[in-house]
């Protein structure tokens, strides 16, 4: 075993290794970010993961509120609710809450500033 390398790190790299030998690896677009993230690290000593935080076309974002579920389409460009098409998400959230509402926060798309993928 490698000096500095514990029992259940070891343990989690040969799993990974049987299970990438087994269904394949990481896609490689995947592989790519992960790439990016490194050399940005390297460079810099910071990562910026939120850089590129998009939702795919097809994506459903569902939200309860008071009770009742609320269903969003992300498109192309834009979104779908209740058969209307919103350049974004914030005027839906305003019309399902009747208040001020930021629209990726309102869907858990962002925690105190930062968003998430």
């Amino acid at each position: 075993m490698p000096k500095g390398l514990g029992r259940d790190l070891a343990t989690r790299a040969i799993a990974w290794k049987l299970q990438e030998s087994v269904r394949g690896g990481l896609p490689p677009a995947v592989q790519r970010e992960l790439g990016r993230l490194a050399q940005q690290l390297r460079a810099n000593g910071e990562l910026d993961i939120a850089r590129d935080a998009r939702l795919k076309p097809g994506t459903k974002l569902v939200r309860e509120w008071h009770g009742k579920f609320y269903h969003v389409l992300v498109l192309e460009e834009g979104f779908e609710f209740e058969d209307r098409q919103y350049r974004s998400l914030t005027p839906i959230a305003r019309e399902i809450t009747g208040a001020a509402w930021s629209g990726p926060r309102f869907f858990g798309l962002k925690v105190n500033g930062d968003v998430r993928t």
